[in-house]
Formats: C-alpha cells, structure tokens, sequence
C-alpha cells in the first residue's frame, strides 16, 4: 500500500458518521448493489454503447484484474486521458474497486509535454490513453513518451473509434484471478486537477465519503431516483460529470455521457437519450437554449431538471429555462467541495434565478470580509464564501503549503470567491475576489455587470475585466460576444445597463465586441488572458461613456472620451 498525507480527521469522520453523512459505501460496492438487485436496468451509455448494470460490473472486474496484474498497489495513482466514452467510467470504477487514487482530469486541448509533467507531478503508475487525443496528438507519440517515464507501468492504449480494442479488456473479459475489492470508503480515490483560470493547477484528492455525501443530499433534495435519466453534458475531465457519477450511483439512475452519434447535436442527443436531468455549465445552457429557440420547438424532450454550475448564472437563463417547463438548479461549488450548494425544486422563482440557493446538509457556508478572511462580515456584507462540511476535499496532492494556505485561522475552507447570504441563508455570488475591479478605491463586482449584460437580446457572451489607469487604478471593460446579427453599439448596451439598474460608478468605461473568448478546458473565461491583450494591444477595448439621461448633453457613450471621472 502507498499511503497518502491527508486531511482526514478521525474525529471528524466519527461526527459525519454519526450524523449520517458519511457510509460504508464505495463507488464499486455502489455499482455491485445495483448490478445484483437491477441487473438488467440501463446504468451507462455513451454514442456507441449501453451498457446494463451487470454488463459494466463485468468490465469493471475485468479492467480491474488487469491492472492488478500490472503490478499495482493500493494508493497507486491512474490516470485517464480519453474522450468522452464509457471506458472512461468502467476504468474509475476498476480503480475504485482496487484501492487506486484515478486521475480523469486530463483535457483534450492539453497537449503532451503538459500531460507528460501532470503525470510526473502525481507519479502515475497507469495511464489510459486514445489515439489520436490531445492537442499535439498527431505529432506525438503518448504511449511511447508515458510508457518511458520511471514510475508507469502499464499504458493502456485505446482507438479513437469506439470499439474497447487494443490494450483495454473486453466488455465481457473474465477477470483471471480477482483480488477482494477494496471495502475503505475513507482512502483517497479521486485526483483532480484544479482547472482555475490562474496559477499552477492544483491536484484535489477526495475519498468516496467525500464525494458521495454531496451527491446523497442532492439525490435526495431534488428526488432522483432509477427512474432518472442523468446527462452530463461536461466532460469526463471536468468535475461536474463528476459529480454526475457519484449522484448516477447514489439514486441507481442511468449516466449518459455527452457522446452525441455524428449529426446528432447537443439537443438531439438530449431528445434521443430521453434525458430528464441534464447537467453542465452556463455556457452549455445558452447553448442548448439558443439552438431551441432557432428550431422553435417548446419543449427540450423529457427534461425536467437543467443543473448549471461553474460561473455565475445569468438570471436570464434561468427564467428561460422556467418558461420551458424545466426547473434550473442554480449550483455553486468547486473542484474541493463539489456542488454544496443549490436551489430546490421547490424555490420561488427570484430564489432561483438570483442565488444559488442554501447550502446542503453536508456542508456549511459562512462569509468573511474580503480584507481579513479571519474576519466574519456582517449581514448582509460582500466577503469571501468560506465553507466546511462532510463533502470537503482530503487535501491538495503533495502540496502542504497550499493545502494550510487554503484555510483561515478558524478551520473555514476558503473558496476565493466573493458572495453574501440574505436572511434565509441563500447565496448570491458576485464574483472572484481576484476579478473584483478596484476603481478609485470602489469595488466594482464583474459578475453583476455581466448577468445584466447578458439581458441584452443581441448579446451573446458577456466579460467584465479591469483595464489599468493611471488615475484610478482600474477602469471596467465590458466585452461581449455577439448573438446573431450585429453587436449592439456601446450607447445601446450602456443605456439597457442603466434601465437594468447598474449604478453610475460601476458603468463599463471601454467596451468591445468579439468573436470569442479565451476559455479554460472547463468553459471559464481566462479573464487575465483579456487584461493581457488588451494590455498588448492585440485587442483594442474603445473608451465609452456614459451620462445620465437627466445630464444628457452630449452623447451617452463617445469612443476617445472618459466619462466624468467620481
């Protein structure tokens, strides 16, 4: 066995036990319960496959048997850098079932010398691989470059195609020899890589308590069950289809993965799956929204849930959503403490679509004040979202520093985030604190101005970010991505501001209209990516101004001019 420092309690894990927040349950045991009572139930499916709950107990065993006969040992670290197929879950859960710690936070646009320092940084001693994955994969050799590393040994190699093939056993392999499964719910069994949108990516570990206590409450809150059919449109690098997975094998539902068969698009396959809880991020909603209202169809098949978490969520985009019929769950969560907090299917309609709703019952939520995190901010306040809980990470891998830096001096996990709590404890986040534009010596929160951008019908994306001034310090530059047709002009989008109710001292004082985005692997908008180019000159934001209609004597946003400086 390969222990791992961890921030496991044992005294705390006697309280989450106790209260009936931590089990006996593992991933695999999960999936064994299931492949006995319901064997021949639909538990996975990707654009090729469906696999039943005894056909993915099968392969699971079998994949298992062959990495043990790899030479590994519990605590071993796999890691898994495929596309979105159900090789990818039948792989965690062999890992699961061995005692391994998986590793399935490689993206696609990575590209090998950045896989090759990941897996280095972690010591992987497996790795599962697809021809033709990852941003240089025509280029490079991975399983060669993997298989030469000190501390691998074994590569799975699989093809880009759909069939297991290759090195990956077969669906209805028998296992040669099993060993008895790993029964410890508390050993770390999930690596992720943070995919912030600064820094060097850190390496979350959770345990299956960890991440089932999460899932367990919201299965339970929002009533899934068997009957659910789970979609994830983000992928399997990404947390989120995490967090899919564990709730998939909480409620028993069948997990389809985003996999969409060529010329199916992202709604078809919504429809074909007969999805009714679909999860993912802003972005995928806008999407899925935008390609409804092009085809003028109602309803979005049999979907009855739209979960979205990963960045704020535009109002909009939730009040869409309940003109459809479908209720949003409005998510706020990270890489470390998974989805804790959301709204309920029983939340009125400003609860839902302005705040991500209350904290679930294995975890805690307080704010801090954004200059002292030690600090409790008053009701009511704008701070630092800290929190504490049963569904908390175990840890960042091999990194005591980061991992003490992470909390404050009262035990409170630190989120990075700014947010404030009204009377009944719902959460309303209002952005980074490192994104907070400081103006003058005033704090101007991006998010706010983004969701009332995104209100705009011809806006598509919205940015806010800081551009430096010599006088102030910072001014804000809002950026947006146009929805079809022309961008609306900067007098146009400053007035729907101000009819939104943005306050004169946080107005946008340059503006610009682009194509796209920088984006992390995940969907976030690389905000320090925008400063940088705008900085360089790469992009050129235009200077806008605003005057209220009262003081309108001129016009309400000129290019070359500032706007009364406060």
């Amino acid at each position: 066995m390969k222990p791992l420092l961890t921030l496991h309690d044992p005294a705390a894990a006697n309280a989450y036990y106790a209260a009936g927040l931590w089990r006996r349950d593992t991933f695999y045991s999960l999936l064994a319960g299931h492949a006995a009572a319901r064997p021949d139930a639909f538990a996975l499916r990707d654009g090729a496959r469906r696999l039943t709950w005894r056909q993915l107990r099968i392969w699971t065993d079998a994949t298992a048997d062959a990495l043990d006969r790899a030479g590994l040992v519990r605590g071993d670290r796999v890691a898994i850098w495929l596309s979105n197929r159900v090789e990818v879950v039948v792989a965690f859960l062999a890992c699961a079932r061995q005692g391994y710690v998986c590793n399935p936070s490689l993206h696609r646009n990575y590209r090998l010398g950045e896989i090759l320092g990941l897996l280095e940084r972690i010591g992987a001693a497996a790795l599962f691989a697809e021809a033709g994955h990852g941003a240089d994969a025509q280029s490079q050799d991975v399983v060669a470059a993997a298989a030469a590393l000190p501390a691998i040994k074994r590569v799975f190699r699989l093809p880009s195609a759909r069939e297991p093939g290759l090195d990956l056993p077969s669906p209805d392999a028998k296992p040669a020899q099993l060993t008895p499964a790993d029964d410890n719910p508390d050993r770390v069994c999930y690596l992720a890589f943070t995919s912030g949108t600064t820094g060097k990516p850190k390496g979350v570990m959770h345990s299956a308590n960890t991440l089932l206590a999460n899932a367990r409450a919201m299965v339970a809150d929002w009533g899934h069950g068997p009957a659910t059919v789970l979609l994830s449109l983000s992928p399997l690098s990404h947390h989120i289809a995490w967090v899919a997975l564990s709730q998939a094998l909480a409620a028993g539902s069948e997990l389809v993965i985003n996999d969409p068969p060529a010329g199916l698009s992202a709604l078809d396959w919504i429809v074909a799956t007969e999805a009714s809880y679909v999860m993912g991020v802003p972005t995928h909603a806008m999407d899925i929204l935008a390609e409804q209202r092009a085809r003028a169809t109602r309803p979005l098949g049999r979907v009855r849930t739209f979960y979205m978490a990963g960045a704020p969520i535009p109002p909009a985009t939730a009040e869409s959503f309940l003109e459809l019929g479908v209720t949003p769950q409005n998510v706020y969560g990270m890489t470390e403490n998974s989805s804790h907090q959301y709204t309920l299917p029983s939340d009125d309609q400003a609860t839902i679509t302005n705040t991500c709703g209350r904290a679930c019952r294995a975890y805690q939520v307080a704010i801090f004040a954004a200059d002292d995190r030690d600090r409790p901010a008053g009701p009511g306040e704008v701070g630092e979202i800290g929190g504490r809980g049963a569904c908390l990470m175990l840890g960042y891998f091999d990194n005591q520093a980061a991992t003490e830096a992470a909390f404050n001096r009262q035990g409170w996990f630190m989120s990075g985030d700014l947010g404030r709590l009204d009377a009944r404890g719902c959460l309303e986040v209002v952005g980074r604190l490192k994104d907070v534009i400081i103006r003058g010596g005033h704090n101007v929160y991006p998010a706010r101005i983004e969701d009332l951008a995104l209100g705009h019908d011809r806006v598509e994306r919205a940015a806010a970010f800081a551009v430096a001034d010599d006088r102030l310090g910072e001014k804000v530059c809002l950026a947006i991505i146009p929805a079809d047709g022309p961008p609306p002009t900067a007098d146009d989008l400053l007035a729907h501001l101000h009819r939104m109710g943005l306050a004169v001292h946080d107005m946008p004082e340059y503006f610009i209209a682009l194509a796209e985005f920088p984006l992390t692997a995940s969907g976030k908008v690389v905000k320090r990516q925008l400063v940088e180019l705008a900085k360089s000159g790469a992009i050129q934001p235009a200077p806008v101004r605003w005057v209220e209609p009262s003081k309108a004597a001129e016009p309400v946003a000129a290019a070359g001019q500032n706007r009364r400086e406060a």
